[in-house]
C-alpha cells in the first residue's frame, strides 16, 4: 500500500497530490497541494514529522526520513521542506530543513540538523554534513559540500520553472487515473 498509517498517524495529502503506486508515504507526513512523489521514493515519518510544501517534487528512488528524539538528540530533527523544491533522483534527506525554491541534485545527501535557506542549488552527489547552514543564493557542491559560486539569474528563474514542470507532469499522471 502506498499511503500507510503508522502509530495513529495517517499521512495528510493536499489537493491534487500525486503519489506513484510504487512509492511509500507513511506516518506523520503532510504533503502540500500539488506535491508529486515519483516511483520508489520513500517518505517515512515513523519517529518524527515530515512536512513538504506546495509544488515540491520528490524524484524516483529518493529517501526522506527524520532523526528521532533520544538522549543523544533531545527533540530529534523533523524533516521540513518548503515550496517549489525539486528533489533529484536518489537524493537522501534526513532530519533537515529546506526553504523554498531549492534544487537538490541527483544522489545528493543532506544530513541531520542541516538548514538550507531559500533559493539554493545543491549539486548532484553533494554531501551536506550534519548541522551546516547553506546560505541563500549559492550553489553548493562536493563531499563535504562547500559554497562554490552565486547562482545566476537564469538559475534563479529555473526554480519555479522546474516546480511548475513537475506539477504539469503529475497532472497528466493524475488524468490517467494514477493517484494515492
Amino acid at each position: 500500500m502506498t499511503i500507510r498509517k503508522y502509530q495513529g498517524y495517517t499521512p495528510q495529502l493536499g489537493a491534487r497530490v500525486f503519489v506513484d503506486p510504487t512509492a511509500v508515504v507513511l506516518g506523520d507526513v503532510e504533503l502540500g497541494d500539488d506535491v508529486s512523489v515519483w516511483p520508489q521514493a520513500v517518505i517515512r515519518g515513523d519517529m518524527h514529522r515530515i512536512r513538504i510544501g506546495r509544488g515540491t517534487s520528490v524524484q524516483d528512488g529518493s529517501v526522506l526520513h527524520i532523526t528521532h528524539a533520544s538522549d543523544f538528540n533531545p527533540g530529534g530533527y523533523p524533516l521540513i521542506i518548503g515550496e517549489e523544491v525539486t528533489i533529484g533522483h536518489k537524493a537522501v534527506l534526513h532530519g533537515c530543513t529546506l526553504g523554498n525554491r531549492i534544487l537538490v541534485g541527483m544522489s545528493a545527501t543532506i544530513m541531520d540538523g542541516v538548514t538550507v535557506e531559500d533559493e539554493v542549488i545543491i549539486a548532484a552527489g553533494a554531501l551536506v554534513t550534519p548541522g551546516k547552514t547553506l546560505k541563500s543564493g549559492y550553489v553548493y557542491a562536493g563531499s563535504p559540500a562547500r559554497q562554490v559560486r552565486e547562482i545566476s539569474g537564469k538559475e534563479r528563474r529555473f526554480f519555479s520553472y522546474s516546480a511548475a514542470n513537475y506539477v504539469a507532469l503529475k497532472d497528466k499522471h493524475l488524468a490517467e487515473g494514477w493517484e494515492a
